[in-house]
């Protein structure tokens, strides 16, 4: 594997779509089965008496299939660490067999590590989308990736005095 995107390239404001994926009521009723097993992810009746109108993803699932399209089409090439976390997590539509799912990722911030100069940060939002434009998870979190050069002797004092600052 060659690692094309380091911290350096991941720079606020920029915006990547990340693929498309869907979801049948069968790996909907596989993942639930395992992982989430309530009745509105498992039968199409218990669906339909549900408040989501008919039988589901799990929440959960549909985050990995963010994570996934992340992996497939951003992460696999990257320097990418590992995250220490999710600031936000928002389910606003449920997902149905056969929607056709899209992925967003924005970048938001970015900043270097002081104690590990290998290294940087990102904050960026995930947004996934239906076929109808109809906004289904968003959320917020952080990355570690590795630096294409660690931080400078000046860089970090920068760092220090932009901290002594605040």
């Amino acid at each position: 594997m060659a690692v094309t995107t380091y911290w350096e390239d991941l720079r606020p404001g920029t915006v990547r779509e990340l693929g498309t994926t869907s979801v049948s009521a069968e790996q909907i009723k596989e993942f639930a089965a395992q992982y989430d097993p309530q009745p509105f992810h498992l039968d199409e009746e218990a669906g339909r008496r549900s408040l989501f109108g008919g039988l589901c993803a799990s929440g959960w699932q549909t985050c990995a299939l963010a994570m996934r399209l992340t992996v497939d089409h951003m992460l696999r090439d990257s320097s990418s660490l590992g995250s220490p976390g999710l600031e936000s997590l928002k389910w606003l539509k449920p997902v149905f067999p056969g929607d056709r799912l899209s992925l967003r990722h924005t970048i938001l911030e970015s900043r270097a590590l002081r104690k590990r100069p290998d290294t940087g940060m990102v904050r960026s939002r995930w947004e996934m989308f239906n076929q109808d434009g109809d906004k289904v998870l968003e959320m917020d979190g952080y990355g570690f990736f590795g630096r294409r050069q660690p931080a400078s002797e000046e860089e970090l004092a920068r760092m220090d005095a932009q901290r002594a600052a605040a």
